[in-house]
């Protein structure tokens, strides 16, 4: 008979922990993936009703209301009026990043190519923040870098041919601009966004609602308003609860819970997997040869590149 048997029972406790918070971070981990997989779709059905920055302003209403009854759900509301001006002009920069001009670029992208084409080049954003950390961050570009550059944006060369064969009157290169040229705010956002030391739901609120004063005064110079059905509404709501609001909450929380923040971040590429059953589904788009070819070439760069860093840290 085991003399101490409480140690086992204590041990057989902290493995039922461990295991039931990786069950936590993991289903919150899916359930972001699921959200985020449901993006591509609503902003192609909410642009047929909608223009893009109506539908980005209502949407970031939207999330700040989310974000806002988070914060105050969980009483820490009152750190919005606790920081410092320094602090307030660093998440104004922020939101001037993400969401005014990243998701004008991206929805934009959105309205004039299929979703199948966008969607997988957004993914590059991985890659383009090791390329901005050498010149930002004084990193230096291993080979592995570099074979991991190659190879995905070979896969954003694959995917401009497909949006060539999907659209009458060939490549919409301003297209293709615009989505690969987004994923460079995005990194810049995240490179920036480091340096923050607040709770980083009070900080994702503060981009969101500094954001609003942007988007509204383009919505009045460059938006006709013309287009406005309720149904456009309706997709500013989703996108406004699901693409921003939940989804972050449910991410930082997942990653605030893992013991291995890999486990969680690993996730996040079955995002554009999921995206295209949506897509083809949903949206009706026949999802084409190349966006397969291109999405695996992209996420092979990524791989690539994840094990480069675990290489070099090691």
């Amino acid at each position: 008979m085991d003399a101490y048997p409480w140690f086992n029972l204590i041990d057989s406790r902290k493995v039922l922990c461990q295991s039931s918070a990786m069950k936590k971070e993991i289903a919150l981990g899916l359930l972001t993936v699921l959200f985020w997989s449901t993006s591509a779709t609503a902003f192609k059905i909410s642009l047929t009703y909608i223009d893009v920055l109506p539908l980005l302003f209502f949407s970031v209403i939207t999330a700040v209301i989310v974000l806002g009854g988070y914060l105050l759900a969980r009483g820490q509301f009152a750190a919005v009026f606790r920081l410092e001006a320094r602090d307030y002009l660093f998440y104004l920069v922020l939101g001037i990043l993400n969401p005014f001009v990243y998701y004008w670029m991206a929805i934009k992208a959105y309205d004039l190519l299929p979703a199948q084409i966008v969607q997988p080049i957004n993914y590059t954003w991985v890659i383009t923040l090791s390329l901005l950390s050498v010149p930002l961050l004084k990193q230096r570009l291993s080979k592995g870098q570099i074979l991991a550059t190659l190879i995905a944006y070979a896969g954003v060369v694959v995917l401009s041919f497909g949006a060539s064969g999907s659209q009458e009157g060939g490549i919409n290169f301003f297209g293709v601009f615009l989505a690969v040229s987004c994923t460079l705010i995005w990194a810049l956002y995240w490179i920036y966004n480091v340096r923050s030391s607040q709770e980083p739901i009070v900080g994702i609120f503060l981009n969101f609602a500094f954001s609003l004063p942007f988007i509204g005064g383009a919505c009045y110079a460059f938006s006709s308003g013309g287009m406005m059905d309720i149904r456009g509404l309706y997709g500013a709501l989703w996108i406004g609860c699901f693409e921003f609001g939940f989804a972050f909450i449910t991410w930082i929380t997942a990653l605030k819970s893992a013991g291995d923040t890999n486990r969680v971040t690993n996730l996040i590429f079955l995002t554009p997997f999921v995206s295209l059953i949506f897509i083809h589904f949903i949206l009706g788009e026949e999802i084409r040869v190349q966006t397969y070819a291109g999405l695996f070439l992209i996420i092979s760069g990524i791989m690539i590149q994840k094990y480069d860093e675990i290489l070099n840290r090691s």
